[in-house]
């Protein structure tokens, strides 16, 4: 019964029934065929029964597992890996059918590859999640043939597995590794020329050509009689808090992932560069209440720490409240920081119901409103309007653009900065904009 339900004929196999049968056909008229008819049917039921013996008979003629990381990034390409060994005396053709987690809708995950005997074949394909939480893997089914190709039989290998998905950890490491090896330019960061130095003293050192003659420390250069000047270090342990609204403006969807998760995956890259920066990284999560806030601190956990917060963050479709938030970071947060608040406003009235608990923050931190470009409007903009439906469509569609700069400048009219991005450019800006504050010496 067992080998029953992992018995299959292949198309190969019908293709010579069905001209087996047409010359049986043929034999009924021309009687001379007949004697060639029987010889080939003979043939046939040899070769079928020959090609299910040899693939059934070893009962362990394959081995495959599945190789997946025990955490998947959002948002990001995760490699999974198929390892098969053939362990069969002949080289075997396999039909891959991988039992996927439904959330990636793809039903047509489908892979034939060739074996040689006694060798192990490594498969290799990649899947982009777009939702946090976990995903359950199923078994991996290889559908095995013989180089006579009549019969397949079916290997299923129990890969059960639950996977959980993480916030983009595999960009966070992406940028981590630029910024310790100072190549964050690759990835669309600015070099941003520092603005005078900080008032961080590090340490004298001899004057190499390229230095500011005006940190020459006159003292240290009368009593080593060569030209000595003065390091100054970035000002470190400075607090950066990403503010995190989890309301419902958030769940706005471009290209597959919400705003929210854009969000948590820059927040995650700029905690880690700030850290890197020898800062202080926190984080606030909010919507009709503040829902998590884990104090600012540069610790080795700290990083752990932001990422088991941001994995259980879903939006609940509420109304923000910027007056219970601005009143939670007042009172929990006496040292001035730099906030990155990341919002999504769609017009200038819903910016104005806000505007007053930004400016209260703006006073005691250095505030950046971060929110979105609705890139889903530049194709309705771009696109020639041909009747007065299209005409209205993209008027609308341009009133909305519009707005999005107009905010910028009423935020700019209360000296409080913002950053208006495309989901995709977050990360890059927000890192340029951090990096842009240190060299002013602003944080």
């Amino acid at each position: 019964m067992k080998v029953l339900k992992s018995f299959y004929l292949s198309s190969r196999f019908f293709i010579v029934a069905a001209g087996l049968a047409v010359v049986f056909v043929f034999s009924y008229f021309l009687p001379q065929l007949l004697v060639i008819s029987n010889l080939l049917f003979v043939a046939v039921v040899f070769l079928l029964v020959s090609d299910a013996l040899i693939l059934f008979i070893n009962k362990k003629g394959i081995y495959s597992y599945r190789a997946a990381p025990n955490r998947l990034s959002n948002g990001d390409d995760n490699e999974i890996k198929i390892f098969l060994e053939n362990k069969y005396a002949f080289r075997i053709t396999c039909e891959i059918i991988d039992e996927i987690p439904f959330e990636f809708q793809i039903r047509d995950l489908y892979f034939k590859i060739s074996v040689e005997p006694g060798t192990t074949k490594i498969f290799t394909y990649t899947l982009r999640p777009v939702k946090r939480g976990e995903y359950n893997f199923g078994s991996t089914n290889i559908f095995t043939a013989s180089p006579i190709g009549f019969v397949r039989r079916r290997f299923s290998f129990e890969g059960t597995k639950i996977v959980p998905v993480y916030p983009s950890y595999i960009q966070m490491k992406k940028y981590e590794l630029m910024a310790i090896s100072d190549r964050l330019t690759e990835a669309g960061v600015k070099r941003i020329r520092r603005v005078g130095h900080s008032m961080e003293f590090d340490h004298i050192k001899d004057y190499v050509r390229g230095d500011d003659y005006r940190t020459i420390n006159w003292k240290a250069t009368a009593r080593k009689t060569r030209l000595m000047v003065n390091h100054f270090d970035d000002e470190k342990s400075q607090q950066v808090y990403s503010v995190i609204d989890i309301g419902r403006v958030m769940k706005m969807p471009f290209e597959g992932m919400s705003l929210l998760d854009y969000a948590i995956n820059s927040s995650l890259v700029i905690s880690s560069i700030a850290m890197h920066k020898q800062d202080k990284a926190g984080l606030v999560t909010f919507s009709n209440k503040v829902s998590h806030i884990l104090p600012a601190d540069r610790q080795a956990r700290q990083m752990q720490n932001i990422l088991e917060i941001l994995y259980n963050q879903k939006t609940d479709f509420l109304e923000s409240d910027f007056e219970i938030l601005t009143s939670t970071i007042l009172q929990k947060i006496s040292h001035r920081s730099l906030i990155l608040l990341y919002t999504n406003f769609e017009s200038l009235n819903a910016l104005q119901r806000q505007l007053a608990y930004l400016r209260r923050l703006s006073q005691a931190h250095l505030v950046i409103v971060i929110f979105f470009i609705n890139t889903e409007l530049f194709s309705l903009i771009d696109k020639p309007a041909k009747d007065v439906e299209e005409i209205y469509h993209k008027t609308i569609a341009e009133k909305f653009a519009f707005e999005k700069r107009l905010i910028v400048k009423e935020l700019a009219r209360y000296s409080i900065q913002s950053i208006l991005t495309t989901p995709q450019n977050l990360s890059v800006n927000t890192i340029n904009k951090y990096l842009e504050l240190k060299a002013r010496g602003l944080i």
